[in-house]
């Protein structure tokens, strides 16, 4: 065996077999690596919200959109359900009227950055920017001040959560069981029943109202909404199923995966 050999077997085992970090965690050292548990207890990130009412809260990504977001409004509107929407800065800007219709409708609008860029890697200053031209975007088009950030991907980290604080918004993400990875198209079938299979009170379930050449998330919310419907939850914004908040003494409920 040559030494280009021997160096190079094991490195490709370790390349193998080393895990991959979840993509909603920053690449930290293992030294300064926080799990979900530290930003909960600080209160810093919202996954989900510890309650025995039977609400939850459904969450849009990456809108708004001219088709899919409008067909989305007009289910929600028919089971009386209201939700959240995490917008993007630039289509604020191209779709003002339909940010406005959504908060007249009584939903909530979320800032979901500008340009829904990956922001591992992104200097703090261009974090503020893409936050900040949002959070702009949204108010010339409404008057309306966004409370909520929710970071394209999942992505977090102290930077980041620091920056969300300076715009005085409230760092979101989603129960870590209600990611319907719709923006897949992974078939209808499957958004229904992952949704369906984990709900329970307190969840934050995440969909998007923008899918490129997709109706799978509409086609899924109305077989989702009747049923869930049918079993006694009501369907809130964020915000309000944060007021529905257990007091510190709650007992957790077994997170699954």
């Amino acid at each position: 065996m040559s030494k280009y050999t021997r160096w190079f077997i094991p490195i490709l085992t370790l390349t193998l077999v080393f895990p991959l970090i979840p993509h909603s965690i920053s690449a930290l050292p293992a030294s300064e690596f926080k799990d979900r548990a530290y930003y909960e207890q600080r209160g810093d990130i919202v996954w989900e919200v510890p309650t025995e009412d039977k609400c939850i809260a459904f969450t849009f990504d990456d809108g708004p959109d001219r088709h899919q977001t409008l067909q989305i409004l007009d289910v929600l509107d028919q089971y009386n359900a209201k939700a959240t929407f995490f917008v993007v800065g630039e289509r604020v800007e191209k779709y003002p009227e339909i940010v406005k219709m959504q908060l007249a409708k009584g939903h909530e609008i979320g800032n979901h950055s500008y340009r829904h860029p990956s922001f591992q890697g992104l200097s703090k200053d261009n974090m503020h920017n893409e936050l900040s031209k949002t959070q702009q975007a949204i108010y010339q088009a409404t008057g309306y001040k966004a409370v909520l950030f929710r970071p394209p991907g999942g992505f977090y980290n102290e930077s980041l959560i620091n920056v969300s604080k300076a715009n005085e918004l409230k760092f979101i993400l989603w129960s870590w069981h209600q990611d319907t990875k719709d923006w897949r198209s992974p078939g209808v079938n499957k958004i229904v029943k992952k949704v369906l299979t984990n709900a329970r009170s307190g969840d934050i379930v995440l969909m998007h109202d923008y899918v490129a050449n997709s109706t799978q998330t509409v086609e899924a919310l109305k077989q989702i909404l009747p049923e869930l419907k049918k079993q006694g939850y009501s369907f809130v914004t964020v915000t309000e199923l944060l007021t529905h908040k257990a007091q510190p003494d709650h007992q957790l409920k077994k997170v699954i995966h």
